[in-house]
């Protein structure tokens, strides 16, 4: 059975790790002085601010700073400062009974999400595809903070994950169904298949969305998913944005998705705001969702987090 997290309350302890790329000292600080003007306590991470080339620190020494957060009682969410390259390098030197024995509410994106996955794969705790420390800033929409929060602070049996206005969900290939959804940044899942932490997506709604990549690029990893069999067995697939991709050979991200995706003729729907775009929908990865391409809903069936 899946375990959720306790419920986030103002005044709870917030742990900042970094666990992938450096980032600057003064954008770890503002995000730090943002988030205790909110009402929340901060314990940082011993390599927090380390910087050793493209990683913050050996992954040894950041998987400890993550493994200290889950068996710190005080701390009830856990928030890498960034995403970037080489989280995956951590996940041999974690103990999935620890966590499962100390869940947290853990959110990020990008290359956090590999982490995310494996968490809920591996402890069984339910994760969120959302905030990272960056985001903690004050142009960042408050839609944002208002999807993280409602779904981190309440105990409802059910609720939509929804775009902000003007934003249309695009429902592609009919289709009802629910599972577990898992997923998130494309080439994360990319690198992390052949090993024991691949994805997982049998019987789940797989959600996918990325980054600054031409569509070539995209399709090469999406096809790469399909020889690996990952939409063979899952349930439904959700797109997400891909923010930045550039045309390439006359074809965009949306040609993409209707010549490689539609044809696979499992329940499809797009355009949902994702991770690296400025609006950011909060997904609980592990959680059991309804998706219904008929009437373009996404619906989250149970609590995503405990009393």
């Amino acid at each position: 059975m899946v375990i959720k997290p306790p419920l986030l309350q103002r005044g709870d302890t917030v742990g900042i790790v970094t666990l992938g790329s450096p980032l600057a000292a003064s954008r770890i600080n503002a995000g730090i002085t943002y988030l205790k003007g909110l009402g929340y306590n901060v314990i940082v991470g011993e390599h927090v601010y380390s910087s050793n080339g493209f990683l913050a620190a050996p992954p040894e020494q950041m998987a400890t700073d993550l493994m200290n957060m889950f068996e710190n009682k005080k701390v009830k969410w856990i928030l890498p400062a960034r995403g970037g390259v080489g989280v995956e390098g951590i996940l041999p030197y974690l103990d999935f009974s620890v966590i499962a024995r100390n869940p947290k509410i853990v959110s990020g994106y990008s290359d956090i999400t590999i982490l995310l996955n494996v968490l809920y794969e591996y402890a069984q705790i339910i994760t969120f595809q959302s905030l990272l420390l960056i985001d903690f800033k004050s142009n960042t929409p408050k839609y944002n903070f208002d999807q993280f929060f409602y779904a981190t602070s309440n105990t409802t049996s059910s609720w939509q994950i929804t775009n902000p206005p003007g934003m249309a969900l695009q429902s592609l290939v009919p289709g009802n169904v629910s599972g577990p959804i898992v997923g998130g940044n494309l080439t994360s899942f990319i690198g992390s298949l052949g090993t024991s932490f691949e994805i997982n997506t049998k019987g789940k709604i797989l959600l996918l969305e990325e980054t600054h990549e031409p569509i070539n690029t995209v399709f090469r990893y999406l096809n790469h998913l399909l020889l690996a069999k990952k939409f063979d067995h899952c349930a439904g697939i959700i797109m997400g944005e891909c923010t930045n991709c550039q045309v390439a050979y006359g074809k965009s991200y949306t040609d993409l998705i209707n010549q490689f995706l539609v044809p696979l003729g499992k329940p499809l729907m797009s355009n949902l705001a994702t991770a690296h775009g400025r609006f950011k929908a909060t997904i609980p990865i592990g959680a059991t969702v309804n998706m219904n391409t008929y009437n373009r809903t996404l619906t989250v069936m149970e609590p995503v987090v405990s009393p």
